[in-house]
């Protein structure tokens, strides 16, 4: 199996090694990640202007790395031009949760998203974080267990995978918690004074049992298998019964 691993933390992020180990249990391994954080960038791509890629500055313990000038789905769309046979592609693991309506503005989950557009399997992983950094090398055996879980899901183009902070080692699959959105616009001013906004998030307190943001407060390892259609196929069927 040939797995194409990135993220949207930036080439420097540990949870990228991480996540490049634990694949590489599973076959060969090429990293492609952007050689600067591009978290929240969702699934843009660069349009107006070359993408260029380098040898990564840093060590992946044998694994082929390289950082891109792009975004994480130019990180998907350039890896599987250069490699052929890519099987899988793997995102994260990001250091942020990706829950509920995160999905749509999540550089990580979009990355596995357009690996789907090209008609290969995407798997996103992140982690929830608090006041303490993330301990990578006690999350890999969590990540390790998830892969094993889902690596021969072929049925399964597009996962979402989210780890709680300290995982208790239950993997339990999930819907989408789509309720309640969490982001917020903060307005605050400069030290000169000047207006300006935060577009950030607020904790959401009451969360539908059996969704991704349940599991994850529950200390479980949440997979929510997702889809690429957009249309609202009830109202669909309701249209065309009404003619």
């Amino acid at each position: 199996m040939k797995i194409l691993v990135t993220n949207d933390d930036g080439i420097y992020s540990p949870g990228l090694s991480c996540l490049a180990r634990a694949a590489a249990k599973y076959g060969e391994v090429i990293v492609m990640a952007p050689d600067v954080e591009q978290s929240s960038m969702g699934q843009a791509i660069t349009s107006g202007k070359p993408i260029t890629y380098k040898k990564s500055p840093i060590h992946f313990e044998g694994i082929e790395a390289y950082r891109v000038s792009g975004t994480p789905a130019d990180c998907v769309a350039l890896g599987t031009h250069l490699f052929d046979n890519i099987d899988l592609v793997l995102s994260g693991v990001n250091i942020g949760a990706n829950l509920g309506n995160s999905a749509w503005h999540s550089g990580t989950l979009s990355a596995a998203r357009q690996a789907v557009l090209f008609g290969i399997r995407g798997i996103a992983l992140s982690v929830s974080v608090g006041e303490e950094e993330t301990d990578f090398e006690a999350l890999e055996p969590f990540v390790s267990d998830a892969l094993k879980e889902v690596v021969y899901e072929k049925e399964r183009e597009l996962l979402n995978i989210n780890f709680p902070r300290s995982p208790e080692g239950e993997i339990i699959w999930t819907n989408q918690s789509v309720r309640q959105y969490d982001g917020k616009v903060v307005a605050n001013k400069d030290p000169m004074g000047r207006q300006h906004y935060w577009f950030t998030v607020v904790q959401i307190e009451n969360v539908e049992e059996g969704t991704d943001r349940w599991a994850v407060r529950h200390g479980k390892t949440s997979i929510t298998p997702m889809i690429l259609d957009l249309t609202d196929h009830n109202h669909l069927n309701e249209r065309k019964q009404n003619k």
